[in-house]
């Protein structure tokens, strides 16, 4: 069986770096979707930068699978 897709989650990076808030944009069956936001919620991002300060801000970000 080969499947594929992507999830597309919306989620806060806070001044810290770490992810908070996520939500689904466009799911994927097969358990995949959970598998997106179990890793996102590890990563940590290099927060943006404000007039020298680090702030928190919505982004969008896409996780691919290609299942063989």
């Amino acid at each position: 069986m080969k499947y594929g897709g992507v999830v597309l989650l919306s989620l806060i990076v806070t001044e810290e770096g770490l992810p908070a808030d996520i939500q689904v944009l466009r799911p994927l069956d097969h358990g995949l979707t959970e598998k997106a936001m179990d890793a996102v919620w590890q990563y940590k991002f290099q927060p943006a930068i404000r007039d020298g300060v680090p702030v928190a801000v919505r982004i969008t970000i896409e996780i691919n699978f290609h299942l063989q």
